[in-house]
């Protein structure tokens, strides 16, 4: 199905009702203030059939989830619980606030982070690893769907509402978070990552401090970026933020903010060890009972695979969901009454008294993380990457055996932003977005043989056909004379048939060589929205468009992306 431009009627607020935002129409979008291009997720081969099944048909998938974000009725309960569940939001907002302080959050930021004191506020969560840079361009859309739909809520269910960003600080995958992806004046696809200075096995990226190495990153991230009238200000902002002694957590929170504090979004370090003793009794019943988290998720996991999904994790079944923070985080495991740590055996009684004198000692891995930022906020829906559905999908059970609400999931909102050349490309119909991934040119090859004259193509068919006859008639016919001579009127036939099809070849790259704006367009279009191959949000930083496009291009996306997780959109700034 090709790619087709759709109008939208503008929705100038979301207080009309927020399941106008996240229903489902396969082949629509939400509002937007401009044309946009809007392609139904179900054609993307790399989307799973759970995401597909949870933004098409989640009914399928209750068993496994709190609520569906479509029914007004599981948002008031939602809402309910999160209100309703004992927290410590008092304290909680003062860590908040010491952290904006130090970062220089913006206005808008501080002053939505204070309403986390009132007992009725409710928390719309999102969060990702401090990627350099800010990471992909999909941590960017996970932040702004959170923004618009705390917006949503707040506007249709009358309660204050707070967008949090819940920065994984604690993760230890330097590999992953060292990278940050752009697109240069021609659409090449360039990284640039900190040589030199890589932190030791295991390591939590909160205590990665940036080194003299981060000036030459910089610096090569200042080549690969074409250069702009927004260039010297962005590297300037960069510099200050990702300076040397600046913390890798401190500097990607600090840039999240500048992009989206304005809005509102509440940032949350969650290394932050003030924060630890709030989750202290969770950590001792995860250590006093390990294996079970892992256990439940992993029944959960099986019980998925039998309907036909994937187990996004599949725990051992002796691990607790919990990592100790010595000189490494280093994984817990169970062993008999007792507990490994790394190579250390401990009593069950022993950590778990530990956990609850120093829980600042302690760090949940992904089974547990989702629990911890449901305890310390007041979270009624979560905002979840493809990935991170599938693995709540398998937490149901956790939570309530640790008698935590589990919040609502709503998808990120997906998209691909591309230039005006790129988008009347896409616009004429002929080409799928999707076929745009594979690096091959199978899909302008058909792009190319669909532009020959059709004369052409059925005079080619019509010798083909014609031969294929005529020598069939000659074989039976030649057997009269001599039978031995069908095999050579076949040989024949094959070699005429053959070299009719090198003429067609032959017309073909004559047809490639006359229509070469044909293949600059497609290739044009395919490095930006398939950089290196890959979809371009799990690729492509947002430093790279707020370079091209300015600042304004985060108010472009706010304004363009819906909340219908069937749908992806393509955008142009």
């Amino acid at each position: 199905m090709p790619l087709t431009i759709s109008r939208v009627p503008h929705l100038d607020t979301p207080r009309d009702a927020l399941t106008q935002l996240v229903s489902v129409h396969p082949n629509a979008g939400v509002a937007a203030a401009a044309s946009s291009l809007r392609v139904d997720i179900r054609r993307f081969p790399w989307i799973n059939r759970l995401a597909a099944d949870y933004a098409f048909d989640a009914g399928r998938l209750s068993a496994f989830f709190a609520g569906d974000v479509r029914d007004p009725q599981a948002w008031r309960q939602a809402i309910a619980r999160a209100q309703a569940h004992p927290r410590q939001r008092d304290t909680l907002a003062s860590i908040v606030d010491d952290q904006q302080a130090r970062r220089g959050a913006p206005t808008a930021a501080r002053a939505a982070a204070t309403r986390l004191r009132d007992p009725h506020t409710v928390a719309i969560v999102t969060g990702q690893q401090a990627g350099l840079f800010g990471g992909p361009l999909f941590t960017v859309l996970k932040a702004l769907t959170a923004l618009r739909l705390a917006d949503a809520v707040r506007d249709t269910y009358n309660v204050p509402t707070v967008a949090v960003f819940w920065v994984d600080a604690e993760d230890h995958d330097w590999q992953e978070v060292n990278v940050c992806g752009v697109l240069d004046a021609d659409a090449a696809f360039h990284t640039v990552s900190i040589e030199g200075e890589a932190p030791s096995p295991g390591c939590p990226i909160a205590r990665v401090q940036l080194g003299a190495s981060i000036e030459a990153t910089l610096d090569a991230l200042g080549t690969a970026l074409p250069p702009t009238e927004f260039t010297p200000a962005l590297l300037a902002e960069l510099r200050e933020r990702y300076a040397p002694g600046q913390g890798m957590v401190a500097a990607f929170s600090r840039w999240l903010e500048s992009l989206l504090g304005p809005r509102g979004l509440v940032v949350y370090e969650s290394s932050d060890p003030r924060a630890k003793p709030l989750v202290a009794d969770l950590f001792c019943r995860e250590l006093e009972n390990a294996g079970a988290t892992a256990e439940r998720a992993g029944a959960a996991g099986r019980t998925l695979e039998a309907l036909g999904y994937h187990a996004q994790v599949t725990p051992h079944h002796d691990s607790a969901a919990l990592f100790w923070l010595g000189d490494a985080r280093t994984p817990i495991r169970a062993a008999g009454d007792g507990l490994h740590v790394g190579e250390r055996v401990e009593t069950r009684e022993g950590l778990a008294a530990r956990a609850r004198q120093h829980p600042e000692e302690f760090s949940p891995n992904v089974l547990l993380r989702p629990l911890v930022q449901d305890t310390l906020f007041p979270t009624a829906c979560y905002v979840a990457g493809p990935s991170e559905l599938a693995y709540l999908a398998q937490l149901r059970t956790v939570y309530e055996a640790f008698g935590i609400p589990m919040p609502l999931v709503q998808p990120r909102a997906t998209a691909t932003l591309v230039d005006a050349n790129a988008a009347r490309f896409l616009s004429r119909g002929d080409v799928a977005l999707e076929s745009l991934r594979p690096q091959d040119e199978s899909a302008l090859n058909v792009l190319l043989e669909a532009a020959l004259p059709p004369s052409v193509e059925a005079a080619v068919d019509g010798v083909l056909r014609a031969l294929d006859e005529r020598m069939t008639v000659l074989a039976q016919e030649v057997t009269v004379v001599d039978p031995t001579l069908e095999n050579a009127a076949r040989s024949a036939l094959g070699r005429m048939q053959d070299d009719v099809k090198k003429l067609q070849a032959k017309v073909l790259q004559a047809a490639k060589r006359k229509d070469e704006t044909l293949r600059r367009q497609f290739k044009h279009a395919q490095a930006q929205a398939f950089p290196g191959g890959n979809p371009q949000e799990r690729a492509v930083s947002v430093v790279s468009f707020v370079n091209r496009y300015g600042p304004p291009v985060i108010d472009r996306l706010a304004e363009e992306l819906t909340l219908d997780p069937g749908i992806h959109t393509v955008i142009t700034p």
